[in-house]
């Protein structure tokens, strides 16, 4: 093989080859060597990064979502004091009830009788229903009044059976013979819940 000792004795197209081909060889070896796998860790790594910001973007919707539970969860805990204030414990509901003869009184009716009866689950089996057959007498004006002061009392107190007999007249009333069941509520034991 001939050596070439100077490019001008050589082909315009050969030349042209010389110059060019090793260039070109270059090129693509830092292109398969280097621009290549650079490129598919770039690729690896933007995939990272959109997966780590959706991330992101999902935990910081489920932060702004825990500020707003906290506020719901406050509310409802105020609201379930609320109720639980309503439901005597069953130490309280003989005082509930003394609190409900005591009305009685103060609104002017007479007790005649004041009978507590057996107390049995609610239908819903969460609480327990605690009766009171209550007789008294009084006038239809005084017995507003003491229905009337039920409703200012924390303590759930239900009116049923209400029954007005004998009215006689006192003055400018009529006095009557007054009875019925004052019912109460407790919450169930955890036990009673699975009845």
């Amino acid at each position: 093989m001939a050596k070439i000792k100077n490019l001008e004795t050589l082909g315009k197209p050969a030349r042209i080859a010389v110059i060019v081909v090793p260039a070109l060889i270059y090129s693509i070896i830092f292109t398969l060597l280097l621009l290549v796998p650079k490129n598919r860790q770039i690729k690896a790594q933007t995939a990272a990064i959109s997966a780590q910001e959706d991330e992101i973007a999902r935990t910081e919707g489920m932060a702004s979502k825990l500020n707003l539970l906290k506020q719901e969860n406050a509310m409802l805990r105020e609201r379930l004091q609320a109720l639980g204030e309503q439901l005597p414990e069953e130490k309280e509901v003989s005082q509930l009830l003394a609190q409900v003869s005591d009305a009685g009184m103060r609104a002017g009716l007479q007790i005649i009788s004041w009978k507590p009866g057996v107390r049995k689950l609610h239908p819903s089996k969460i609480v327990w229903e605690v009766p009171v057959n209550v007789a008294m007498t009084g006038s239809y004006h005084r017995l507003g009044n003491f229905f009337s002061a039920l409703t200012s009392l924390k303590r759930i107190v239900n009116i049923a059976d209400i029954t007005m007999s004998g009215p006689r007249p006192n003055g400018n009333e009529a006095i009557l013979n007054i009875s019925f069941t004052a019912l109460t509520f407790t919450a169930a034991e955890p036990g009673g819940l699975s009845k």
